[in-house]
């Protein structure tokens, strides 16, 4: 995983994975989780793949738009 850049300095993400058709995202408190196109869809996985890229947002969009509608809890 890469470590998030976090250039905000609150997020709650630490680092993330992204590949073709799912985004696996690690939190500082909360375990990591996977997105796939699947769930919680394509346009959503792709938004939070650019905002993992840019190193802002993403904890925010997270909570914000996408939820519990994760594919699938890691740890």
């Amino acid at each position: 995983m890469k470590p998030y850049r976090n250039l905000s300095g609150k997020s709650g993400v630490a680092a993330y994975e992204s590949g073709d058709g799912f985004i696996r995202v690690r939190f500082v408190h909360n375990g990591t989780y996977e997105y796939t196109h699947e769930r919680p869809g394509h346009r959503h996985v792709t938004n939070m793949q650019q905002l993992a890229e840019a190193g802002r947002g993403l904890a925010t969009y997270i909570s914000r738009f996408v939820r519990e509608r994760y594919a699938r809890k890691l740890d």
